[in-house]
């Protein structure tokens, strides 16, 4: 079996193991008065040997669920790399976020914790200001509170490219997948500068929630997984709903190889003249 890795980075650092997958924090997990659902697919996730997992305030029930899992599962905390998000612009907001997500979690720190969506220059503004959000992380980062600090962004690859530029972060979550690489932006601007500053890469929206399946056009989730980790990420995330999607998940990073070119030119061809709808999280296309 070939892995293929991506070159070394502050991400892959913090990871000290080669995953290439990770269960995102959508799905089952981003609900509700859902929690024998999610608490099997976690369960299937964990089992299948997936180590790195998602969440975030913003998305529902993540953060309990996941918590009540390590709560009745703490033999199974060790060797996991627990990540979440705030979306708070100052820092006073995001300390709190911060405490209750531990507290959510049932952790004492994190492996991950990344500047939620960021969106445009006021969001920008507010995060680098005297008392923005951007100090926090830094500080939270410095007493061992997390270990590493992150950004993610779907909206615009330019303020993307700007916090990948400007701040001291060790990864960018951003979106990857043939839609993508047939608009540009992300995958030929952002992901490039941060491997030249050694910022790890993470890649999301590999699905685009389910709106890119096309069997006829070889869209499959597995080759839309495959195509992915084909990209210069260090981890691919996506969330699952069920135990056989976590499986399959955790099935494809184990056993991946690199997608052939021209198997990938095929599937951003057939892509090409939707790119622009099927990029429905995008603000600037």
């Amino acid at each position: 079996m070939v892995i293929i890795m991506a070159g070394n980075s502050r991400l892959r650092n913090l990871l000290g193991a080669p995953y290439r997958v990770g269960l995102g924090g959508e799905g089952i997990l981003r609900t509700e008065g859902r929690k024998e659902e999610a608490l099997r697919m976690l369960a299937a996730a964990c089992e299948s040997g997936i180590r790195y997992y998602d969440s975030a305030p913003a998305y529902a029930g993540s953060e309990r669920y996941l918590g009540l899992f390590w709560q009745e599962h703490p033999e199974r905390v060790k060797g996991t790399f627990q990540t979440s998000k705030s979306a708070q612009r100052d820092a006073s907001g995001a300390s709190a976020d911060l405490a209750r997500t531990l507290s959510r979690l049932g952790r004492d720190h994190l492996g991950l914790w990344q500047i939620h969506d960021v969106r445009d220059a006021d969001d920008i503004r507010r995060l680098e200001g005297p008392r923005g959000a951007l100090r926090a992380f830094y500080e939270a980062r410095e007493t061992g509170t997390v270990r590493g600090v992150g950004v993610t962004g779907h909206h615009d690859p330019a303020i993307l490219l700007h916090a990948v530029t400007e701040w001291d972060i060790d990864s960018v979550l951003l979106p990857v997948s043939p839609v993508e690489t047939a608009l540009g932006g992300f995958s030929d601007k952002v992901i490039p500068v941060a491997r030249e500053r050694g910022i790890g890469v993470i890649g999301m929206k590999v699905l685009g929630a389910g709106t890119y399946l096309s069997q006829e056009s070889g869209l499959s989730a597995k080759n839309l997984i495959r195509y992915a980790l084909s990209q210069d990420v260090d981890l691919v995330i996506a969330g699952c709903s069920t135990l056989e999607e976590a499986r399959l998940l955790a099935r494809l990073g184990r056993e991946h190889t690199r997608m052939e070119e021209e198997e990938q030119a095929r599937m951003v061809e057939a892509v090409r003249p939707y790119a622009d709808r099927l990029a429905y999280y995008r603000g600037v296309v």
